[in-house]
């Protein structure tokens, strides 16, 4: 297998034991929230828009992840895409379409739990695709992101990583959890007699897919709390890198409009005025 130029790491390679504790987290954790908020409002205001695709380990943390960023988003321009099995009007059309009909459009950001990833990871461990058709996939999926990135959409690709024994023990705090049983599946436990096949896939899927424009960051989540700040790092970092992230100053018509009807002081609109003119 010919590995990217890029040379990102393989799954035994990543370093499991980072840790972070209470305090920190929790600080980090709203400065980052802090981030996002100004971000989608640039980007309402801008017309920026994004994806965010998060693959994993079943019980990795994707969703406690994504429940980090929805809970300080406007869900009018953030919206989660909670990819499953296909249904049958899309099984006989090509795989990306569900995805393409999904992509943000101006001004708004989408996170894929889960993805057109599915093409080289399940299909191809599960046989539910002809090897021809998911060793494609890499050309498509690398020929689908650079589409995306020329169409000015900005891209964040993260894998959630944990060890076997950590998604044991997860599994059996969801059965312990009555809220979060609905979880766990069959699915769950079978897929652990494939984690070979899986942990293969994984390797090949980001070395022929993480290129300069469109890394995979491999997160180390066998610790919630790392796992999470890492990944919204990651996400900060990509959706603001060269974006403007200061306040929306209101235009002049709102201005106007504010000074006639508000009992503003008179120095905070002339200096918002100054910002605008």
């Amino acid at each position: 297998m010919q590995r990217s130029t890029s040379d990102p790491p393989r799954l035994s390679e990543i370093d499991m034991s980072p840790r972070l504790g209470k305090k920190i987290y929790h600080a980090e954790l709203k400065q980052l929230q802090r981030r996002l908020k100004a971000i989608q409002q640039a980007y309402l205001f801008s017309g920026g828009k994004a994806v965010v695709v998060f693959e994993g380990w079943d019980a990795a943390g994707k969703g406690g992840t994504i429940r980090r960023m929805s809970a300080v988003l406007d869900p009018r321009s953030f919206k989660v895409w909670p990819i499953a099995t296909p249904r049958n009007y899309y099984l006989e059309r090509h795989y990306l379409l569900r995805f393409m009909e999904r992509l943000p459009p101006n001004g708004a950001i989408s996170a894929f739990d889960r993805s057109w990833y599915g093409r080289v990871l399940v299909e191809r461990v599960e046989a539910l695709t002809p090897e021809n058709r998911w060793r494609m996939g890499y050309h498509e999926i690398r020929d689908f992101e650079r589409m995306l990135l020329m169409d000015g959409t900005r891209l964040v690709k993260l894998f959630f990583h944990i060890t076997p024994d950590v998604q044991l023990a997860r599994f059996e705090q969801r059965l312990r959890d009555p809220l979060k049983r609905w979880k766990l599946t069959y699915e769950d436990f079978r897929n652990r007699e494939k984690w070979e096949a899986y942990s293969e896939a994984i390797d090949e899927m980001i070395a022929r897919t993480s290129t300069e424009t469109a890394p995979w960051h491999v997160i180390p989540a066998n610790d919630k709390r790392h796992a999470r700040i890492e990944a919204l790092r990651h996400i900060v970092n990509g959706l603001s890198d060269g974006i403007r992230i200061e306040p929306v100053v209101p235009d002049g018509k709102v201005l106007d409009a504010a000074d006639r009807v508000l009992n503003l002081d008179e120095e905070l609109v002339a200096s918002l005025r100054g910002r605008v003119e």
